[in-house]
């Protein structure tokens, strides 16, 4: 296992496979996944010891999936070339600030935390929930306004240049892109009870909207005639790694196009995942109201024959 640090040391030439076998460890993104991961798997260990139930899907989707998926983009090949190609950076930047919060939100953590935590910890966690700096930073147009721009304050200021020669910086740009997507998908999800939660139409509204800005996005980058973090990508070509590094402006090309397919292909998942939902709870609601004038047509029968 190699320790990864910010300044692309002389790496050999990127391909597929070492995404899967290039391996090494960032302190802050490995403590904060062997951290939560083993909070949450605590949560439900609690839950069971007590004899309570919870859904292996959510485990499975916060531990396996959303956990995992930060692990694997801050901790395989991808993070070992994400300062040495702008292409391997986007997949990583989409896998952090979509894959991993649609997937923590899933696993319904503020749920869990509710029905296992004592009694002042609750309480704290209850008083987070419904203070106003949770409710302004849940506001749906707030949100998605800071889901939308982040990605172009961060490519078109000198916040992703920074990142680059940083370890500090780099980290806490992963640490954003997970923070700003849990943010807007997370009240979206409507599975832990969060502020910022709007009806299911709006839902769709808002998960409909980041297609085109993704898109838009994908798209500017790919038609730029200026590099972005040119000097540091310059450089690196003029180096040892200069035999096999691609043209410069072709890696940013291709990062354009993983940044609009991706964007729009998890964006329509969403939208079928949020749509069953809907269906769904629309069906349990069908249901109730069924039930409910069920009761009133057996309780007026009832009153007819006393009369």
């Amino acid at each position: 296992m190699l320790v990864q640090s910010v300044g692309s040391p002389t790496l050999p030439e990127f391909t597929v496979g070492r995404v899967f076998t290039d391996w090494g460890i960032d302190p802050l993104p490995f403590i904060l996944t062997v951290w939560v991961a083993g909070l949450y798997l605590l949560g439900v260990w609690t839950l069971r010891r007590r004899g309570d139930r919870w859904p292996v899907g959510r485990t499975v989707a916060f531990v396996g999936l959303g956990m995992g998926a930060f692990f694997f983009a801050t901790a395989s090949g991808l993070a070992r070339y994400d300062t040495t190609l702008l292409s391997a950076h986007m997949v990583q930047h989409m896998i952090l600030s979509m894959v991993v919060p649609l997937c923590l939100a899933l696993g319904a953590p503020v749920t869990l935390a509710l029905r296992t935590l004592p009694g002042t910890p609750r309480r704290w966690l209850l008083a987070v929930l419904h203070s106003r700096v949770a409710k302004v930073l849940s506001f749906p147009p707030l949100a998605f306004g800071l889901y939308i721009l982040s990605p172009w304050a961060l490519y078109f200021t000198s916040w992703y240049d920074a990142s680059l020669t940083s370890s500090y910086v780099h980290e806490m740009m992963h640490i954003h892109l997970v923070a700003v997507g849990a943010i807007f998908f997370w009240p979206l999800m409507g599975v832990d009870p969060v502020p910022g939660r709007v009806v299911w139409p709006f839902r769709l509204l808002l998960t409909f909207m980041t297609l085109p800005f993704h898109a838009f996005l994908g798209v500017t980058i790919m038609g730029q005639s200026t590099l972005i973090a040119g000097d540091w990508y310059l450089a690196l070509r003029e180096g040892p790694m200069g035999s096999w590094l691609p043209d410069a402006m072709d890696d940013q090309h291709r990062a354009g196009g993983i940044l609009w397919a991706s964007g729009d292909l998890i964006g329509i998942i969403f939208l079928i995942v949020l749509f069953a939902q809907w269906a769904r709870s629309s069906m349990k609601e069908a249901v109730r109201e069924d039930r409910r004038l069920d009761r009133l047509e057996a309780r007026e029968q009832v009153s007819r024959r006393a009369g």
